[in-house]
């Protein structure tokens, strides 16, 4: 049986941060972007991710992603699926606006996102352990939209009725109930839905976790995913928003729902965030990232493109071995930058390439 991959085979990249206009070549298995720090390695890897995405990785202002001078930024990329069709993926933004093509063809920005999958760990990982709930919900997102096709529209659903409530909330005269009661009643629906497929998959991810943590910290004992879903388990969120109106009408914005779930991670030896060390949070991460890239596989029958941003200095070189070896022995496409090429990588086919100011040349 062959391998079961989605791989990408070519980036173009024009007028992402200090990237011009570059084309890179890709191959099946490793290949790092070495050079030195603010070269534009890690902008690699962000475009790559932003067609999976329509985000970035990096936190800060959207405006920081163009070239400085330019007045728009595109990705392109060849993509192949493990079935041998290639499909032609493009984002560009122009303005606020992003524009997403498929084959040539406009296409939204949920059907470019669920054609390309790509998982990233870098630098700000940690805050998927360490920062708020925003940065869990985004990874939790993600993973569902990819394998349960009711969730989009949900969501949708959701994030409108939460934009009529909010603007009934902060009106300057008091709205009549009789304006609350249709969105709190689509809030109460689509909210249900949403907690089902969450709930879902994270019980899906659940074996996928276990695996990675033992692999990557065995000495934190067994591993537990804990799930909130935003309201209390004993009560149907529209009863809680009517009977919260006045408190949410203090406040200016519904305190409670789907957009304020939340999930951890709990280690045996370790059972609150505090107990774990900056690395300890990092290899948590990671795991998760994994564990993600491990389930979407099984579900999806590819694995996605896996980006692994300054390696070196993130993990140890046991650690960076480990997740090499894994990655490679399933032979998912890898995109790694660092410094220079790191140990665990310099046996074994890898493809580098050198990145100074912007520009990109292969070296082997």
């Amino acid at each position: 049986m062959g391998r079961l991959l989605m791989w990408l085979e070519s980036l173009r990249i024009r007028g992402l941060r200090c990237l011009g206009d570059a084309v890179i070549p890709l191959q099946l298995g490793v290949t790092v972007f070495a050079g030195a720090n603010g070269a534009g390695k890690t902008s690699i890897l962000e475009a790559a991710f932003l067609l999976s995405h329509a985000r970035s990785f990096r936190s800060g202002a959207k405006d920081a992603l163009l070239e400085r001078g330019a007045e728009a930024l595109s990705v392109f990329a060849e993509l192949r699926h493990a079935d041998g069709c290639v499909r032609r993926l493009g984002l560009g933004r122009q303005g606020a606006r992003w524009e997403a093509r498929i084959d040539g063809e406009a296409v939204s920005l949920s059907e470019l996102v669920g054609e390309c999958a790509v998982v990233c760990f870098e630098p700000g990982s940690h805050a998927l352990i360490a920062g708020g709930a925003e940065e869990r919900r985004r990874y939790l997102d993600w993973g569902v939209f990819h394998v349960e096709h009711e969730f989009m529209s949900a969501w949708r659903r959701y994030q409108r009725a939460l934009k009529q409530r909010n603007s009934l909330l902060r009106a300057a005269s008091a709205a009549p109930e009789a304006l609350f009661l249709p969105w709190e009643a689509e809030l109460d629906a689509t909210a249900a839905v949403i907690d089902r497929l969450r709930t879902l998959y994270l019980e899906a991810l659940r074996p996928h976790i276990e695996q990675a943590m033992a692999g990557l910290l065995p000495e934190l004992g067994s591993v537990e995913m804990k799930y909130r879903r935003g309201w209390s388990e004993e009560s149907a969120l529209g009863d809680l928003l009517a009977s919260q109106r006045g408190r949410d009408l203090a406040r200016g914005h519904t305190t409670m729902g789907s957009h304020r779930a939340d999930w951890s991670i709990v280690f045996e030896h370790a059972p609150q965030r505090e107990h774990l060390s900056r690395g300890q949070e990092k290899l948590t991460a990671l795991g998760c990232v994994l564990a993600q890239a491990a389930l979407y596989a099984e579900r999806r029958g590819e694995w996605p493109v896996v980006c692994l941003d300054d390696l070196a200095s993130e993990l140890d070189k046991a650690h960076q071995a480990a997740v090499v070896n894994q990655l490679r022995s399933v032979g998912a496409q890898v995109l790694v930058t660092g410094t220079e090429v790191p140990e665990a990588l310099q046996c074994g086919p890898t493809q580098v390439f050198h990145v100074e100011q912007g520009r990109i040349s292969p070296l082997l």
